[in-house]
């Protein structure tokens, strides 16, 4: 079993950067894929970045391509999320999550991902 705690979040300006860092423990972390994700008010939630075991790929959608950086740290056991140039729209709720198996194609549907953080509120105003 894997346990997950993020840091790093907090209130920022549109523009600015925000670095969240998610910590795991379990001696497995290494073997496993990681995503991050965000839940706004209201919306569902959805997939910001992904990495693979030994950081091999990395994923990103449309809307956080070019602004979001994931990497992960396997001898520190981190995964960290690299945020620029924030908009308002990048507010929400930031999770962690263990991906153990590819239950689908897609790296960014919730089903694939097994064990989550409790979260960390980042807030971008305009």
């Amino acid at each position: 079993q894997v346990q997950l705690m993020e840091s790093g979040g907090g209130l920022v300006q549109s523009g600015d950067s925000l670095r969240l860092s998610c910590t795991a423990s379990g001696p497995a972390f290494r073997l496993y894929g990681m995503g991050w994700f965000r839940q706004a008010p209201g919306k569902k939630r959805e997939c910001v970045a992904h990495i693979s075991r030994s950081a091999t790929n990395t994923d990103y959608p449309d809307s956080t391509k070019g602004r979001f950086t994931i990497s992960r740290d396997d001898a520190k056991g981190t995964v960290l999320l690299e945020m620029n140039s924030l908009k308002p729209e990048d507010s929400g709720v930031y999770y962690c999550a263990v991906k153990r198996y590819t239950r689908t194609p897609s790296y960014s549907d919730l089903v694939n991902y097994d064990y989550w953080g409790q979260g960390t509120q980042v807030t971008v105003s305009s």
